[in-house]
């Protein structure tokens, strides 16, 4: 069987703690479904609007109360990977018990290296956190400082530096654990992003994408497959208009292609299909996998999904 690494959006799991318990179950047996078929499974998760809000509480708190203080991004992606952790981790574990299937689950809190000459940090251009009207976004600007776009038509974000993922700083410990049969939980919303100075890790003020960052991760522990679980069952090209037409797949050729000429939106579609293409030039065989959390299952058999390949295997 084969060894797949699960990336999930963090859009797929609501705008609440309450909704996300609830959603993470539905993520759960899709994911449960593919270790039922004898694959292993390494989970990561994005986390940008569960970190948009748990910074925004913190600053509003801020202003109503001195002793409250403002929270670091990095430590706002620390308290997500944790709360988005634990409930896929008891989600998993229920799903397990109810098929009677005898895993352990593991979350790991992970930092990923980046550069701290990344271009990124003199021009940010990853767009975080919760959805905010015009007139909202110019009011945060104005009390704020940061800096909000329009984003995939959906509504303004504020938007900060995403360096180029170098390595992943638990890597070691997470392959002795996916090893030993544990189901990890890891990489969280890309990593904590930090750079190196000397013996030490300093945190940087920025988010790593996660859908690179787990092609990082899939890569580093020799995955056969690449899952992306996001809100569509199927990439696809000229979306939302008339002549729009669903993939099956895609080859990287033509995923290259229809990437330069804007098919795929840059705060959705753009960086799955960019990370599916990395990580199936990186070794013969490998193939990454865009579908729905419900589609898993018949992803994985060639029935449902896009599947994105290297056209000399066929």
């Amino acid at each position: 069987m084969s060894r797949i690494v699960v990336a999930l959006g963090g859009h797929i799991f609501g705008d609440t703690p309450t909704k996300q318990r609830q959603l993470v179950k539905t993520a759960s047996s899709s994911i449960v479904d593919l270790i039922e078929q004898g694959h292993d499974v390494i989970i990561s998760h994005g986390n940008s609007p569960q970190v948009g809000m748990i910074q925004q509480a913190f600053a509003l708190g801020a202003k109503q109360q001195k002793s409250i203080p403002l929270m670091p991004l990095s430590d706002c992606g620390a308290m997500s990977q944790g709360y988005i952790g634990n409930h896929l981790q008891n989600a998993l574990r229920e799903e397990f018990k109810r098929r009677s299937i005898e895993k352990s689950v593991v979350v790991i809190v992970t930092q990923t290296i980046v550069d701290k000459h990344d271009k990124e940090f003199l021009f940010p251009t990853k767009p975080i956190g919760i959805f905010y009207t015009e007139k909202e976004a110019k009011k945060w600007t104005k009390q704020t400082g940061d800096k909000y776009i329009e984003d995939s038509g959906r509504g303004y974000r504020k938007v900060i530096p995403s360096p180029i993922p170098i390595k992943i700083v638990e890597q070691d410990s997470i392959k002795v654990l996916v090893r030993e049969g544990m189901i990890v939980i890891a990489g969280g919303g890309g990593g904590i992003p930090v750079v190196e100075d000397g013996d030490r890790l300093v945190i940087a003020e920025a988010v790593i994408d996660k859908d690179l960052s787990s092609q990082h991760l899939a890569q580093e522990l020799d995955a056969d497959y690449l899952f992306f679980l996001t809100g569509v069952d199927k990439v696809a090209i000229n979306f939302n208009k008339l002549n729009q037409k669903n993939l099956k797949k895609m080859s990287v050729n033509e995923a290259e292609k229809w990437m330069n000429e804007g098919h795929f939106l840059s705060g959705s579609m753009l960086p799955k299909v960019q990370a599916a293409i990395q990580f199936v030039k990186s070794k013969y065989g490998r193939k990454a996998i865009i579908t729905s959390m419900d589609k898993t299952k018949e992803a994985i058999l060639g029935l449902d999904g896009t599947i994105v390949y290297d056209k000399s295997e066929v």
